[in-house]
């Protein structure tokens, strides 16, 4: 099913009918949480679209967060799906312990989490890094996806088991230069997401972890600016130079990442836990 950005339901494509799923960092227009979040919606889950207070720049603006949770759910409704916005921080216990409720209380129940949100701190010349960001990292980007899994595990097997993808990326698996605390802390992602599988599996909850290459997020576009200018090149020369280890030599898009994660949500992935998936267009430099 091709989304295009957009919602599209198709009656024979609705694997997850009577699901409801939590999406992590799913404010970003060009991000992959919301093109998850179209995803699922799209194969009839109900979702619950997180992200935290604040605001974004987009196409030269500045719009608050809120307001594009806002928009993602009218779509997702205009469309015949359900869902609903939460503001969350996934470092703070009371706003998760607040989204996991009232999803509960609205939907009846939780069956996927998905770890998307994260942090690029401490992405910086190691040298220059300060233990501040390598702590912020630690915190959004293992010690969020740790409780908010602490808090779905037991609505998951009050249903008879679940589904918790945990977003990495191919900083899980190898290593690029300039990213210290967040390839740190996204391999550290991966044992986590292996922990869960090896503790819940006979509960039917299993976890795995979807690793993007380079996709053309709003993320990954802003450190394509930062490498550009800390070695004094143009962006277009930074993407080719950053694309030559990829097979394809391009970035990929967001829906690419939605469907591994949908895939690994349905019942054709009912005996898959513990894996780390690569969505990288083949095999990047480090791994």
């Amino acid at each position: 099913m091709l989304l295009n950005d957009k919602l599209q339901v198709n009656p024979d494509m609705t694997s997850l009918n009577g699901k409801v799923a939590i999406v992590t960092g799913a404010s970003a227009p060009q991000g992959i949480g919301r093109a998850i979040a179209l995803r699922l919606a799209g194969e009839g889950a109900a979702v619950v679209v997180a992200d935290i207070e604040g605001s974004i720049e987009t196409d030269g603006k500045s719009r608050l967060k809120a307001d594009l949770l806002a928009q993602l759910v009218s779509e997702i409704q205009a469309s015949g799906g359900r869902a609903r916005a939460a503001k969350m921080d996934v470092t703070s216990v009371e706003d998760i312990e607040i989204c996991v409720a009232n999803a509960v209380a609205e939907f009846g129940r939780l069956d996927i989490l998905v770890n998307n949100a994260g942090s690029l701190a401490g992405s910086d010349n190691f040298l220059s890094t300060t233990p501040g960001q390598w702590e912020l990292s630690f915190h959004v980007n293992i010690l969020g996806p740790m409780m908010l899994s602490q808090a779905v595990i037991p609505e998951m097997r009050k249903v008879g088991g679940g589904r918790i993808i945990n977003i990495g990326s191919t900083g899980s698996l190898g290593a690029e230069a300039g990213f210290g605390a967040y390839t740190t802390m996204k391999h550290g992602l991966v044992g986590l997401t292996k922990t869960l599988a090896a503790e819940f599996g006979s509960d039917g909850i299993l976890c795995n972890t979807v690793c993007p290459g380079y996709i053309a997020t709003d993320m990954h576009n802003a450190a394509n600016v930062r490498l550009a200018g800390e070695n004094g090149i143009s962006v277009e020369d930074m993407k080719r130079r950053r694309y030559a280890s990829v097979t394809v030599k391009a970035a990929g898009l967001p829906e690419d990442v939605a469907n591994a994660v949908a895939y690994l949500a349905g019942p054709q992935s009912n005996y898959v836990t513990g894996i780390n998936l690569p969505v990288a267009g083949g095999v990047p430099f480090g791994i």
